[in-house]
């Protein structure tokens, strides 16, 4: 073991020192246990980690048990909810710092295997692509969705706030009337309701194999979510003295199955950036195109928030992702888990409780899956979730309204300078631009709250995974980067067609050429970790591909 060079090493006597100084037994470090390190991104911050600490006691309870000794240190976490529209950029590049700071703390403390505690956007993939790169025994556990309140039959959450804006800044609802609804819109611990990013990288998570099984749709405040954590805890001793790895469980198999029931699901278009930056991580390469090929394959099967009704606690007491994996067995490759038996198995297990939430291949919602790519002369790829969209607006044309902030947009909308069947446009929102790529749930959700039916949005930026509608989002090459999308003007005819997966603007290869070499980068303030990033970022995509 890893751990063997700290003890039992002549040279390493004053290392067992400082570590019964803080805490560890001698008996501990004689009797060879393995050393387990625990990730804990909890915080009092963000509702999906505020539950943490009691499932990390868990944890550890699970390690001792199982023969191991634990150790915990902090990770942070960044809440996507509460940083929109005030300080977004900073929450994708933390995905990239949390990596880091896991690496730091397992290779710096020779620790054996490791267990990443985690329930929101970027902290849980960023503990994926620790464990890829690492390719130490680890194990993930994603604390659980929360439950909505139910008030007049209705499902009420914190993210109906945002489409609220959009509902006052159109005079629809006054701001008093916005904060009487506070209460109805509080809910507690857990990851936001629906399948946004926070819950669909934790189906990812769990269809990976690097968590238990049912941990993706457990709900936070479960009895039997803290069971999980207890069994995460004896799995990750039993991964270490069997030296079970990352990557022998994240195989390509692995992660073509991963991105099959996201399109299955309807899941966040995030997941876009984060598998292929994961995969990377475990030396397996993903190209968007795979996303757009899967999802022409694979029905759409489930109709969760925010693209349908159901909440993930619906789908959890419909058979959870066994009953998901059992419906698309047939479209599977097999791949090990964290639990000992492969996905398979767990396909063949799964019960379909709920029909009518999960469906079957015959009758499924969608006859393709969430997400679909689109490409033209504005992008050489961009991202729509398309199973969250108006039919009608599946092909649409019509005249861009151009801005360069969120802040403008929400102007706009307050002044009524945005009309029915206008296109939106909000470059230089990128890595490299914002910088940091932040979401644009706020102007997304603000032109939905407005009772807009016919307008679509474009941006180089990213989308939550709460977005709907004609919004295409992640648009390659950045505008910062000389992509196309910087030289749309006001009034230039956008086309966008989702069947034919077409992103044109009706100008010639030489307008594009001639406007973009006139524009001018808006200026940013930056801080020093901002500027790190985007230089990461400056003549490259979003998935870290030379432009």
């Amino acid at each position: 073991m890893r751990s063997d060079i700290l003890k039992k090493k002549v040279e390493t006597l004053p290392h067992r020192a400082l570590l019964m100084s803080a805490g560890v037994s001698r008996e501990d470090i004689v009797s060879g246990k393995p050393f387990i390190g625990i990730a804990n991104s909890y915080n009092d911050l963000i509702p999906g980690h505020i539950h943490l600490n009691e499932l990390t006691l868990e944890v550890k309870r699970g390690i001792r048990d199982a023969g191991g000794v634990p150790f915990v240190w902090g990770v942070p976490g960044v809440c996507d909810g509460i940083a929109m529209f005030a300080e977004m950029r900073l929450s994708l590049p933390s995905r990239e710092h949390i990596a880091d700071n896991i690496e730091i703390m397992v290779l710096s403390h020779s620790l054996d295997g490791w267990v990443g505690v985690t329930n929101c956007d970027k902290i849980t993939p960023g503990m994926l692509m620790a464990a890829g790169r690492l390719d130490l025994p680890a194990a993930i556990l994603t604390g659980g969705p929360m439950k909505a309140n139910t008030i007049d039959g209705k499902k009420s959450h914190p993210i109906l706030g945002f489409s609220m804006v959009g509902r006052v800044k159109a005079g629809k609802m006054t701001p008093e009337e916005a904060n009487d609804m506070l209460p109805c819109l509080a809910c507690g611990a857990g990851s936001c309701v629906g399948l946004y990013t926070a819950n669909t990288m934790a189906v990812v998570t769990e269809v990976l194999g690097m968590s238990v099984t049912r941990c993706a749709t457990t709900l936070a405040i479960s009895d039997l979510k803290k069971k999980q954590a207890y069994e995460t805890g004896k799995r990750i001793v039993s991964l270490v003295k069997e030296g079970v790895q990352p990557r022998q469980i994240m195989t390509s198999e692995a992660f073509e199955n991963a991105i099959r029931v996201d399109m299955a699901m309807g899941g966040s278009t995030n997941t876009v950036l984060h598998i292929p930056a994961v995969a990377k991580e475990a030396g397996i390469e993903i190209d968007v195109d795979q996303f757009d090929r899967i999802s022409r394959e694979t029905p759409n099967l489930c109709s969760i928030i925010p693209a349908g009704p159901n909440e993930m606690a619906d789908i959890d007491e419909a058979g959870g992702i066994p009953a998901v994996l059992n419906r698309l067995k047939q479209m599977l490759k097999d791949s090990k888990t964290i639990n000992g038996n492969s996905i398979l198995d767990i396909a063949r297990n799964g019960k379909v409780i709920g029909p009518d939430l999960i469906r079957d291949l015959d009758n499924p919602i969608h006859k393709e899956g969430g997400i679909a790519v689109l490409k033209g002369n504005i992008a050489s790829s961009g991202i729509i979730k398309q199973t969250a969209l108006d039919p009608e607006m599946r092909v649409h044309s019509g005249p861009a309204k151009v801005f360069y902030s969120e802040q403008e947009l929400l102007d706009a909308i307050e002044a009524k300078k945005i009309a029915e069947g206008d296109v939106v446009v909000l470059p230089f929102q990128g890595p490299a631009g914002a910088p940091g790529m932040p979401e644009m749930l706020t102007p997304t959700d603000a032109i939905k709250g407005a009772g807009y039916k016919k307008v679509a949005l474009i941006t180089d930026g990213r989308f939550s995974g709460a977005t709907v509608g004609p919004c295409i989002g992640h648009v390659e090459m950045e505008a910062y980067n000389g992509g196309p999308i910087g030289a749309i003007q006001d009034g230039d005819i956008i086309d966008i067609n989702i069947p034919d997966r077409g992103l044109n603007v009706q100008l010639t290869d030489n307008q594009i050429k001639q406007r973009l070499s006139l524009v001018k980068v808006p200026e940013r303030t930056l801080t020093n970790f901002l500027k790190t990033y985007r230089q990461s970022y400056t003549g490259f995509n979003c998935y870290g591909k030379k432009g």
